[in-house]
C-alpha cells in the first residue's frame, strides 16, 4: 500500500487535477493507493466566510463556490458522466446549504474527493471513496487505525481508495477537522493504519527547502532529513509540512516523500530516520513572527547534536555584519534560536542562510546566448563596450562563452555549461522553452526575452519556476512584456507583498498601437498603414499574425501569471482586429480585401472621433468573483477618452494601468516598447540584478 496526499493548489482546477490523476494512475501500477486530497485552493477560506455570513451574502458565496466546482466537473467529464457528477455535486451543495455553521468547513474535501473518485472510476480504475468523517476519530489513534485498516481490508479488489483529508469526527460523532494543514496528518494516519510502504505529500513546491524562497531567493531543496529535523522545521515556521504529520509516520517507520505536483520527476525531500553514523548538519532556517511584540523568532535547524555555543556566536556574528542586532540567542543542543526585530526579519534570514548554506558567489558570469538577431547583436555590442565598467561597478565579469542560432544549442549548453552559467534566450523560437527545465535542473540560470516561452500551458510555466526554485537558480524574463519597462517587476513586487491586483489594463502590442495611432493621425487607409508597417519590418512577415492579437494574448498570459492568476489561452476572450475571412488566403488577396473594407474601418474611426475617443488595442484582467479563476480576461479594441492614460500613446509606446487593493490610485507605467537596444538593455539588466 502507498499513500499519496495532494494539497489545494495541486487540485485547484481541472488541469491540475488531470496532472494528479496521471501521477496516481502511474503509482497504481506499482501497488494499491490511498489518495488523500485537500479542498481546491481557496475553498476552505470560502467555506469559513460562508459560515460567518447570512442571507443574500451567504447565497452569493455559495453560488460562487458551486460555480467553481461545476466548472471543474464540466472540464473533466462529458455526456452522461458529467450529468452524474453534477447531480452528485448538487446533492452535496444541498447538504452544505443546510449544514450548521461549525460543520460548513468540512465540505471542501468532500467536494474535491467526490469529483476525483468519480473521474478515476470513469477512467477504468477500481476505485472506492472512503469517508474520513467515519474512519478518523480525532484524539483516538488506535480506534482510527482499526477503522481504516478494516475498511481497506474489506475491499481487496480496489486499486485506488480516495479519502478526504482534514476532516474527522469527535468520539461522540460530531464532525470536526484536524486543523489547517490537517490533510497531511490525515495522510500519515492512513499510512500508519495500513502499514504503507510509502507516504508521499504532493504540493506546489519542490520539497522542504533550506528557507522560505519568497524571503530567501537562494533557498534550495533539502534532499534528505530526519523526522525530528522535519518536525522542528514545521514547528518553527516552515509551511510545507504540517508538524503533527511527522509523529504517526515516525512511529510506524514510514518515510515521508515531499514531492512537487508540477515537477513530478523532481527528487523532492525524503524525511526518514537519521542515517547511523552520519555527521550532524544544518538543514534550514525558519522564522515565526510575533506581530504583537514586533519580533520574529528565527530557528536554525540542525539534524543531530551541535556545539551550541560556537553556533550561537557564528549566528550572532553574521547578523552583526549585516547590521542586525539579536534581541536574544540560545541553543537547545540541536537548534539555534535568535530573536530579531520584525522589521529586519528578511535581511536576518538571508544573512543566516548565506552564512550556513551558500557558497560565495562567483564574479565570473558565463553567458551562452541563443539567437543573433537584432536584440542578440545589440546585447553582444553592449557587453563588449561596457564590460570593464560593469566589472568595476558590480564586481561581475561578463564572459560570452558562445553565441548560436543552432536549434540544438540549448541542449549542448545543458550538457557542457558549468553550474551558475546563464543561458540567454533572445530568440523567437516557439519550442526552445522545452529545454528550460533541463537547463535549470543542471544549475544553469535563464534570462529570456522570448515571450512564447512563458505563454505555454500553466502547468509547464509552473514547472519551470519550480525547477528554478529547487535548484537555486533564477528564471528572469522582464523583457517579454514592455521591453525595457519594469512592468513584470512591479506586478510581482505587489503580489509578493500581499497586494491584490483588482485590474490590469495593458496596451502592449507595439505594432497594433502604431497602426491604430497612425490611422488616427494620417489620411492613409488602414490597409496602407498596415502595408507600411510591414515594409518597415515592424510587423511579422505576415501582418495577420499581429492583427490577430496573438502577441497581446501571450503578454496578457504572462502579466496575469505574475499577478498570481493561472490564466490559460482558453480563459481569454480575444477579439482580433480582423475577422476569420482575412486568414487562409494569399497575402495579396488579404490586402485587396482589407482595402475594400476601408469604409468599415473608417466608420469605426469616425465613431470614436465623434465621441472624442481614440481606438486602442487593450488587454485587460479584471477581478470578477463569478469567473472560474476569480478574474475575467479579454483583449479587444476599446475606445478610450481623453482621461484614459492610453489616449495619448503614440507610435510603439506601451502602457499598463495597475489597480490594486492597497493603493487608492492606479499605477501607470508608460514608455517606449520597441527597439533592439532597449530590449538588449533590459536583458542585460536581468543578467546583472
Amino acid at each position: 500500500m502507498q499513500v499519496l496526499k495532494f494539497g489545494g493548489t495541486s487540485v485547484a482546477d481541472a488541469t491540475n487535477i488531470s496532472r494528479v490523476l496521471d501521477i496516481v494512475s502511474k503509482a497504481a501500477t506499482r501497488d494499491r493507493v490511498i489518495l488523500v486530497c485537500s479542498a481546491i485552493a481557496g475553498c476552505t477560506d470560502a467555506l469559513l466566510e460562508i459560515a460567518r455570513s447570512e442571507g443574500a451574502v451567504r447565497d452569493t458565496l455559495l453560488a460562487s463556490l458551486r460555480t467553481k466546482h461545476e466548472h471543474i466537473a464540466s472540464r473533466l467529464f462529458t455526456g452522461a458522466e458529467r450529468a452524474e457528477v453534477l447531480a452528485e455535486l448538487d446533492g452535496l451543495f444541498g447538504e452544505l446549504a443546510k449544514a450548521p455553521a461549525d460543520e460548513t468547513v468540512t465540505f471542501g474535501e468532500l467536494l474535491s474527493t467526490r469529483i476525483i473518485a468519480r473521474k478515476l472510476a470513469c477512467d477504468g480504475i477500481a476505485t472506492k471513496w472512503l469517508d474520513s468523517r467515519i474512519l478518523v476519530i480525532k484524539g483516538h489513534q488506535e480506534l482510527t487505525y482499526n477503522n481504516i485498516s478494516t475498511a481497506v481490508a474489506l475491499e481487496p479488489g480496489v486499486q485506488v481508495f480516495v479519502a478526504p483529508g482534514f476532516i474527522a469526527s469527535e468520539y461522540d460523532g460530531r464532525h470536526t477537522t484536524l486543523g489547517r494543514g490537517g490533510s497531511d496528518l490525515s495522510a500519515a494516519l492512513y499510512a500508519a493504519a495500513t502499514k504503507a510502504s510509502r507516504l508521499e505529500i504532493w504540493t506546489d513546491v519542490p520539497g522542504i527547502m533550506t528557507a522560505n524562497p519568497k524571503q530567501v531567493p537562494a533557498a534550495k531543496t533539502i534532499p534528505e532529513m530526519s523526522w525530528q529535523a522535519a518536525s522542528d522545521m514545521a514547528s518553527h515556521g516552515a509551511k510545507v509540512l504540517y508538524a503533527p504529520t511527522v509523529a504517526p509516520a515516525m512511529e510506524a517507520g514510514i518515510a515521508i516523500h515531499i514531492r512537487n505536483t508540477f515537477e513530478p520527476e523532481g527528487p523532492g525531500t525524503v524525511v526518514t530516520t537519521m542515517t547511523e553514523g552520519k555527521a550532524p548538519e544544518w538543514v534550514g532556517v525558519t522564522g515565526m513572527d510575533d506581530t504583537l511584540k514586533g519580533e520574529s523568532l528565527l530557528c536554525l535547524v540542525g539534524d543531530g547534536p551541535v556545539n551550541g555555543e560556537a553556533a550561537c556566536k557564528r549566528v550572532e556574528g553574521c547578523l552583526r555584519k549585516s547590521g542586525i542586532r539579536t534581541l536574544s540567542i540560545s541553543s537547545d543542543g540541536t537548534n539555534i534560536y535568535a530573536t530579531v526585530r520584525l522589521a529586519v526579519v528578511g535581511q536576518a534570514l538571508e544573512a543566516i542562510h548565506r552564512e550556513f548554506f551558500e557558497v560565495a558567489p562567483l564574479t565570473r558570469l558565463n553567458l551562452y546566448i541563443a539567437g543573433h538577431g537584432a536584440v542578440g547583436k545589440a546585447l553582444e555590442e553592449m557587453i563588449e563596450a561596457s564590460r570593464d565598467t560593469i566589472a568595476e561597478r558590480t564586481g561581475k565579469d561578463l564572459c560570452i562563452e558562445a553565441i548560436s542560432t543552432d536549434r540544438g544549442f540549448a541542449e549542448k549548453v545543458r550538457e557542457q555549461a558549468p553550474r551558475g552559467s546563464i543561458f540567454v534566450d533572445v530568440t523567437d523560437s516557439p519550442d526552445i522553452w522545452r529545454s528550460y527545465e533541463g537547463l535549470l535542473r543542471e544549475g544553469v540560470n535563464i534570462v529570456s526575452s522570448n515571450r512564447r516561452s512563458f505563454a505555454v500551458p500553466f502547468v509547464d510555466y509552473a514547472a519551470m519556476h519550480a525547477a528554478a526554485q529547487e535548484n537555486g537558480v533564477f528564471l528572469r524574463y522582464e523583457t517579454t512584456v514592455g521591453s525595457a519597462l519594469p512592468i513584470l517587476e512591479s506586478i510581482a513586487a505587489g503580489t509578493n507583498s500581499s497586494d491584490e491586483i483588482t485590474s490590469l489594463e495593458a496596451v502592449v502590442s507595439c505594432t497594433l498601437n502604431r497602426i491604430l495611432s497612425a490611422y488616427t493621425l494620417t489620411p492613409d487607409t488602414f490597409a496602407g498603414i498596415v502595408r507600411k508597417a510591414q515594409e518597415e519590418g515592424l510587423t511579422e512577415p505576415d501582418p495577420r499574425v499581429d492583427l490577430s492579437g496573438r502577441e497581446a494574448l501571450r503578454k496578457l498570459l504572462i502579466l496575469a501569471r505574475e499577478a498570481g492568476v493561472p490564466l490559460e489561452e482558453e480563459d481569454v476572450e480575444l477579439d482580433s482586429l480582423i475577422g476569420p475571412e482575412y486568414f487562409d488566403i494569399p497575402l495579396d488577396e488579404f490586402y485587396r480585401k482589407l482595402e475594400a473594407a476601408e469604409p468599415e474601418f473608417r466608420a469605426r474611426e469616425d465613431a470614436a472621433d465623434a465621441k472624442r475617443c481614440r481606438q486602442r488595442f487593450v488587454a485587460s484582467l479584471v477581478k470578477d468573483a463569478s469567473a472560474p479563476l476569480g478574474y475575467k480576461a479579454s483583449i479587444r479594441v476599446e475606445c478610450v477618452d481623453a482621461n484614459h492614460p492610453a489616449y495619448r500613446l503614440k507610435g510603439t509606446e506601451n502602457a499598463i494601468i495597475i489597480r490594486s487593493t492597497m493603493h487608492p490610485y492606479p499605477l501607470l507605467i508608460q514608455g517606449p516598447g520597441e527597439g533592439a537596444r532597449l530590449a538588449a538593455s533590459s536583458v542585460l539588466n536581468d543578467i546583472l540584478r
